[in-house]
């Protein structure tokens, strides 16, 4: 008596064209038939990658410093004549439109190849302004902050005039109260003198004291650049070179499986 024949294990190929589970094995062998198409496509990507980094023009950061105008007070502590969070507020509604607009009319630019950040170093009187930029960007970065920083400049100015003024009318006042006082006989006169003359020497000292805002900095280029590195971006394109190769091996592999399903059909 014949004995029917044995059941073929079928192979892994017509196994995963029907079933919808797909075993480890199954998965192995799809990636080492299409090792071609995903070498191909893992050297496009990183080529693409390598190329990109070697184009991509080094951005460095350029910064200025601006020290607000300042005085020392009755307490003998240095203050600005107008709080660093005013001015940095006033640089970045008012000053800063109207300085890129007119940048930008001078130079028949339509937008500037840069971003500019304005902000307060923390317990300090300075103003910084930072942009990221290539270095064949670096006349128009100086000219912007040099723009900015004279408009900052202008205004603090007639705040220190003003200032100056009102320290000299209360320094006149207190000059001639002691000179009364110095003229007086009567008994409290000694007591006066001294308060007086405390009065006008702490005056005379806010206004020896009183300095105008000045440029510390001026659009300075960082030591080293600035943003995505050329060796991460070349790391992202292996990364994402091979993730892609593998869903290109699967995408050809699912493809084909259509295409004998419909000739058989």
């Amino acid at each position: 008596m014949t004995q029917p024949p044995a059941p073929q294990s079928p192979t892994p190929e017509r196994r995963y064209e029907h079933d919808d589970e797909i075993s480890l094995v199954d998965l192995a062998v799809i990636l080492v038939r299409r090792w071609k198409v995903m070498a191909v496509i893992f050297f496009l990507v990183v080529a693409i990658f390598v190329a990109a980094a070697l184009l991509m023009p080094r951005n460095y950061q350029y910064s200025s410093l601006y020290s607000v105008a300042e005085y020392t007070n009755e307490n003998g502590q240095r203050i600005g004549v107008e709080s660093p969070a005013s001015v940095v507020a006033k640089a970045r509604n008012l000053y800063l439109g109207q300085t890129t607009r007119e940048l930008l009319e001078e130079k028949k630019l339509i937008s500037l190849p840069f971003d500019i950040s304005i902000s307060n170093p923390e317990n300090t009187l300075l103003l910084q302004l930072d942009s990221e930029s290539s270095e064949s960007n670096q006349r128009l970065v100086a000219e912007l902050h040099q723009r900015l920083i004279t408009r900052l400049q202008q205004d603090q100015k007639q705040l220190v005039e003003s200032r100056r003024e009102s320290l000299q009318r209360q320094l006149a006042s207190a000059r001639q109260a002691l000179e009364s006082a110095q003229q007086s006989e009567s008994a409290s006169a000694a007591e006066l003198i001294a308060t007086y003359y405390s009065r006008v020497t702490d005056l005379e000292s806010q206004l020896n004291e009183l300095r105008e805002g000045e440029v510390t900095q001026q659009a300075v280029q960082s030591l080293g650049p600035v943003g995505v590195g050329k060796k991460l971006i070349v790391a992202m394109g292996i990364v994402l070179g091979g993730l892609l190769a593998t869903i290109g091996a699967f995408f050809m592999h699912f493809f084909g499986a259509v295409c004998r399903s419909l000739q058989k059909a």
